[in-house]
């Protein structure tokens, strides 16, 4: 494949390239927890107890920065680079965890803080006053730096809105409500499916429109799709709403029927039969 149609693939220009007001942005906090975030303009966003910040600071980003939080606004954190590890003899067999192996004490940390004395230089200190830092192995010393900046750390990454990213994390939120589909399992069935740009298809999604959301990314915006529901209106889908599509890959490309206009006694209501999200006059 030439790089001139991998770039127009539809799959990638389904989305914008950068954060905009009124995506729904998932981000990645030091812990490793994912949480996912509405971004409007000229508000505040909330991480729980890792702080807040203006939204705008995160507008017109691109994804999988990391970012850390300084008085309501965003430092872009220089990504790690690989570092030689050197050899040594330590085994860890020495080492006595102790109440008083690390002697700075929670108070002094929590004034370290307040006075604004960044992350790193907090972690620096509990190294060199910590009794047996120099004992560890080389990973055991990472260890205890990584669980030192899932403590203290202000930090956190964007997650681009991929389907393999969003289906993982509905998986890992609720893995009910997408009806245990991990992404291995969603691949496999849009594979089989042989959902393509310019199809027609018909889906019943009951798993909060993770399949919806992969049907249409793959459609990218061409073709027609069918859902069948229980309702008159438009169905809910929430994971679509995770995608961050642009507006034309739902617009005009998604239908929603709902299943008892197959029954002779049923009366249509004004939002029923081939709705279309703001194209009803749209047939299938």
């Amino acid at each position: 494949m030439s790089s001139s149609s991998i770039l127009s693939s539809p799959v990638l220009e389904s989305r914008e390239s950068t954060i905009q007001s009124g995506d729904l942005v998932l981000l990645r906090i030091p812990n490793g927890d994912i949480k996912g975030v509405k971004i409007e303009k000229d508000s505040t966003v909330t991480i729980g107890r890792l702080g807040s910040f203006f939204a705008n600071e995160l507008i017109n980003q691109p994804y999988g920065l990391t970012f850390e939080m300084v008085d309501k606004k965003l430092k872009i954190v220089p990504p790690r680079t690989l570092q030689e590890v050197e050899d040594t003899d330590a085994t860890n067999e020495l080492i006595n965890d102790g109440e008083f192996v690390q002697p700075l004490t929670i108070d002094e940390i929590q004034k370290l803080k307040v006075t604004g004395v960044h992350v790193s230089d907090i972690i620096k200190k509990q190294i060199e006053q910590h009794a047996n830092y120099s004992l560890k192995t080389e990973y055991s010393k990472e260890k205890y730096k990584k669980r030192k900046e899932e403590k203290y750390s202000k930090s956190f990454m964007t997650i681009e809105p991929t389907l393999f990213n969003v289906c993982d994390y509905w998986f890992n939120k609720d893995q009910t409500r997408i009806r245990d589909l991990r992404p291995d399992s969603l691949s496999q069935l849009l594979n089989l499916a042989n959902i393509r740009p310019g199809g027609r298809y018909l889906a019943v999604d009951d798993a909060s429109g993770i399949i919806v959301a992969g049907i249409l990314e793959r459609m990218g915006g061409q073709g027609r799709l069918l859902t069948i529901c229980d309702t008159d209106s438009p169905p809910a889908y929430p994971v679509v709403a995770s995608m961050n599509f642009k507006p034309h890959i739902a617009s005009g490309v998604l239908v929603s029927l709902n299943w008892a206009t197959s029954e002779e006694d049923y009366t249509p209501s004004k939002f029923s039969l081939c709705l279309v999200q703001g194209r009803p006059d749209l047939p299938y």
